[in-house]
């Protein structure tokens, strides 16, 4: 029985799923939309908005909690300077006076494939 286990295994390991999320929030970050499943998107749309609620409060905050801040995105993505650099510096801003909800997911039907349902997940413009 599966009762109160959270998150997705996305049939991977341990590792391969850390590498896997890290790499789409990235991603999701980089370009501001990515096309991916259904069941990756809702994976990492949790972890985002987390990500992005981070860096909204940590603007008005005192200079200790900025560092803390970055430290914090920056080691639950495993790097990638300039992808935090533009998650505070480009995209935080943009959604400082809006209460979550900072992305979308618009379904694109099925795969030609497997018929795998794919989504569009992309952030929100105001």
């Amino acid at each position: 029985m599966r009762h109160q286990v959270a998150g997705y295994k996305l049939g991977r390991t341990k590792g391969a799923r850390i590498a896997l999320r890290r790499n789409l929030i990235k991603q999701l970050f980089t370009h501001e939309r990515i096309t991916t499943t259904r069941a990756k998107a809702e994976a990492i749309r949790g972890d985002a908005e987390r990500m992005i609620t981070i860096a909204r409060r940590s603007a008005e905050a005192e200079e200790v909690a900025k560092v803390n801040a970055r430290r914090l995105v920056t080691s639950k993505l495993g790097g990638g300077n300039e992808v935090v650099k533009k998650l505070f510096d480009d995209i935080a801003p943009r959604f400082a006076s809006r209460n979550g909800g900072y992305t979308r997911m618009l379904k694109l039907g099925p795969r030609q494939g497997d018929a795998a349902e794919m989504v569009m997940l992309e952030l929100v413009e105001e």
